[in-house]
């Protein structure tokens, strides 16, 4: 689609399912680069749809807007991105995404055992956490965050 016709912003909006005023919000966190048509009115090119999308999905999964403007300032401006651009910054972001997958699977399977919190109020943290050596380590659910209860025991 040329530049000139562009997408309007209630499109977007219908498209994507965010109200007008989100879509405003990500321009503004510069997710978007909109322009003006003769008559003054804000156009997208139709593949800030999967910009959008992208966005949306990020967040799903925790990221936040400075996070996600960093994986899509590689992608070109002014033109509709290739599948290759696509694919250069699909690289960073799955080595992110696994990251997170392996946290929610650590969460998963040991949110009913010791995290390493230091709350100390399981039978177990006594055994995986002792007197919280976890602390040493630094704040924060010393577990989940990859450090091993056996490495703690030991030190």
């Amino acid at each position: 689609m040329a530049k000139q016709a562009g997408v309007a912003i209630g499109y977007l909006s219908e498209r994507t399912g965010l109200a007008v005023s989100a879509i405003r919000y990500y321009e503004a966190q510069g997710l978007l680069e909109p322009w003006r048509n003769a008559g003054g009115q804000r156009r997208f090119h139709r593949a800030d749809i999967r910009r959008l999308s992208f966005v949306m999905i990020a967040q799903q999964f925790g990221f936040s807007l400075p996070e996600i403007r960093s994986f899509l300032k590689d992608l070109p401006g002014g033109r509709t991105p290739t599948p290759e651009d696509w694919a250069r910054i699909s690289t960073g972001f799955r080595s992110h995404l696994d990251a997170r997958i392996e946290t929610l699977q650590k969460l998963r399977d040991n949110l009913d055992g010791c995290i390493g919190c230091g709350c100390l109020s399981l039978p177990k943290c006594k055994l995986y956490n002792p007197e919280d050596r976890a602390a040493q380590k630094g704040q924060g659910p010393r577990y989940l965050m990859g450090d091993s209860p056996k490495a703690q025991n030991e030190a």
